[in-house]
């Protein structure tokens, strides 16, 4: 179905591999395309309740291949971003089901931007995260000034900014830029197995835990009050919810299906 990503569901998990290894899985046009199409896909399949993202190779991804950048001449940036860009970024957001970055190796410019973008990031011993927008001369897009600032506090968000610096696996851990570092050599099952236990959780309760954090960024505290109140109303009404309260009184583990 795809030429540039793979896609394999199982046990609960879409799992979405950028797949372009020998360009160290460089976005090009048709990739934006496919994974804002794999996003969809997977909020409509009920089996899936978790995605995770990752890349083939030895790099999660490099940022845009300059060879797909049509003519080699005057780029309408802005158009670029619109056309490219933004709508596969917004489906990240717009996915109310939790989505894991599983980063085995460098995320540099857009794949970085990517990362971010993801609802929790995992990371290898080997990865690596290089903001390297500024070393062309160009501002961080794909999200990447709006998921810096908020993950890691502006003033660190503007020094890896203006300075490009590469950040290790071991410091993106420090600074809260990831949530967790797993050997090497362990990586992909690791990541995988903390996919899994994600889709065995109450989708819809997270779906709407994404949903109210996301709009409470740019709220007030009495907007997202009564967004929390219209949220909890949703989740009241699912069979996880009911399902949850029936487990506990039971003293037993809750089997939740994701409705």
């Amino acid at each position: 179905m795809y030429e540039t990503i793979l896609c394999e569901v199982s046990e609960g998990v879409a799992v979405v591999t950028l797949n372009r290894p020998d360009k160290f899985n460089a976005f090009t046009e048709r990739m934006n395309k496919e994974i804002t199409d794999a996003l969809k896909q997977a909020q409509k399949d009920e089996s899936v309740r978790c995605i995770l993202l990752t890349g083939a190779g030895r790099a999660f991804n490099a940022g845009q291949d300059l060879g797909d950048v049509a003519g080699g001449g005057e780029v309408d940036f802005g158009g670029f971003l619109r056309d490219r860009y933004n709508p596969m970024i917004l489906q990240f957001q717009k996915t109310e089901k939790p989505i894991v970055a599983a980063v085995n190796g460098v995320a540099a410019g857009a794949g970085m931007s990517v990362a971010l973008a993801c609802d929790i990031r995992l990371a290898s011993e080997k990865a690596s995260f290089v903001n390297a927008f500024v070393n062309i001369g160009l501002v961080p897009d794909s999200g990447g000034c709006y998921f810096l600032p908020r993950i890691v506090g502006l003033g660190k968000a503007l020094e890896l900014a203006m300075t490009g610096e590469k950040v290790s696996a071991a410091e993106a851990l420090r600074i809260g830029m990831v949530n967790q570092v797993y050997p090497a050599d362990t990586f992909q099952e690791e990541a995988l197995a903390y996919a899994r236990k994600l889709a065995t959780l109450p989708t819809r309760a997270i779906g709407l835990i994404k949903r109210t954090m996301n709009k409470g960024l740019d709220m007030s505290l009495e907007e997202t009050l009564n967004y929390e109140a219209y949220a909890q109303g949703i989740a009241g009404s699912t069979e996880d919810h009911k399902e949850g309260v029936t487990a506990f009184m039971e003293k037993r583990a809750p089997r939740f299906t994701g409705r």
